[in-house]
């Protein structure tokens, strides 16, 4: 990621569905002014979803998803239509693309029913505009968007109405489009403005980061939670030094005032505890991202589910991103081992990464998510619900290896609120 990117996880998701053939791929070209999605004839060319980021004033910074059809057939094309809706569970705001010469279906009232479920905002875009013109079945729908209710297209009973916006273009011929991204740029989705350190520091304060240069590191430059700490340390008017763990010790024996807080890799915890005065807060990246994209109250509940495992049980371990995975992974060797050394129990491990998360979380005693920082917090949160929902306890790196190391209560003193749970 460049420096001076916005992290894709911090972008507002936009995101296209709508069946075969509707003119998906067209539309977010003719939106992006590029040919970045394949377009052709065939239905089921989109074949996976494809992202690509834009600014979109005044939203700002974006993200937009094409998505496979919603009416795919056949044993594949099942599996295209679960990445689809994956997608929505990550999506801000979406735009279900129609045929106009084909009107709506029911995999289309199905995705409005959807849209509403999740309270997705969203706007209906009938594609195909200039088909429609040269039949003479419509004339001058291309304008503003107008609003219509559910009840209105379905014929459905009033009392299961919702309003939404619709309106008709034509990729091919760009009409509408620029009514289109005004529409968008219009449905900025309600997001709380969030502090990554909110509470913790105050201007002046040093701050000590302890970032771990290992095989798992990559070549060049900072993981991402660690740049987002260190630009919010900026923001905050707070020194910053940041060291790896086999210089902490020195570091601190020759820093001319003591840390007001040290954040840390989660993976050494347990070396950096004992470095750490006792009198100096203590906590970790993956912490702070529990806290800041999910529900840190929640994770700490959940990982006491840890000290009830038992030979056989499961556990999920879930990573937001796809990476190469080392010989000492986290979520595939570290993690494991650490639960097996503290339970001394021998559960079944699953895992999943990137977009993939169980739907059907009833088999597993525990999930154990990492700090998030490739996922937005719409799809974290939805991760946790999903959880909560179905009564399956769900917990977050950082607070699994605090726990196992002896020191969760001191990894959460930064945070009172939260601490005060563990006293409950």
């Amino acid at each position: 990621m460049a420096l001076n990117q916005t992290p894709a996880a911090g972008r507002i998701h936009i995101g296209f569905f709508g069946r075969r053939n509707a003119g998906k791929s067209s539309l977010l070209n003719a939106v992006t002014g590029q040919e970045l999605a394949v377009v052709s004839q065939v239905k089921g060319t989109t074949t996976d979803p494809v992202y690509k980021t834009m600014e979109l004033l005044p939203l700002g910074p974006v993200m937009l998803v094409d998505t496979p059809g919603i009416d795919d057939e056949g044993e594949l094309g099942a599996l295209r239509v679960k990445k689809s809706r994956q997608v929505l569970n990550k999506t801000d705001i979406a735009v279900l693309v129609i045929d106009s010469t084909v009107g709506e279906t029911p995999e289309d009232q199905e995705m409005i029913r959807l849209f509403a479920e999740k309270k997705v905002p969203f706007v209906v875009v009938y594609n195909k505009a200039d088909l429609l013109e040269e039949r003479g079945d419509v004339s001058g729908q291309s304008g503003a968007p107008e609003e219509r209710t559910q009840a209105e297209r379905a014929g459905q009973s009033e009392e299961r109405a919702w309003p939404y916006p619709f309106l008709y273009v034509s990729s091919s011929t760009r009409a509408g489009i620029e009514e289109l991204k005004n529409c968008l740029a219009a449905m900025d989705p309600a997001r709380e403005e969030k502090d990554l350190l909110e509470g913790l520091t105050e201007p002046g304060d040093l701050v000590l980061l302890v970032t771990p240069i290992d095989k798992a590191a990559p070549k060049g430059r900072l993981i991402l939670p660690q740049q987002q700490t260190i630009r919010a340390l900026l923001d905050h008017g707070c020194i910053c030094v940041a060291v790896r763990e086999t210089e902490l010790a020195a570091t601190l024996k020759t820093l001319g005032k003591k840390p007001a807080l040290v954040i840390t890799d989660s993976q050494a915890f347990g070396m950096v505890s004992k470095l750490v005065p006792e009198d100096i807060r203590l906590t970790s990246f993956s912490i702070l991202f529990a806290r800041y994209k999910g529900d840190l109250a929640q994770a700490v509940a959940g990982v006491r589910a840890l000290d009830e495992i038992r030979d056989g049980d499961k556990i999920l371990i879930s990573e937001g991103c796809t990476h190469h995975r080392q010989c000492n992974d986290i979520g595939t060797v570290k993690l494991p081992g650490w639960i097996r050394s503290y339970t001394k129990k021998e559960p079944v491990f699953s895992y999943t990464s990137g977009t993939g998360f169980e739907e059907d979380l009833t088999p597993f005693k525990l999930i154990v998510h990492c700090g998030a920082c490739m996922l937005n917090e719409r799809e974290m949160k939805y991760r946790l619900s999903c959880a909560k929902d179905q009564g399956i306890a769900m917990t977050n790196y950082g607070i699994l290896i605090a726990h196992v190391h002896g020191i969760l209560k001191r990894s959460l003193e930064p945070f009172p609120d939260i601490a005060a749970l563990l006293r409950a």
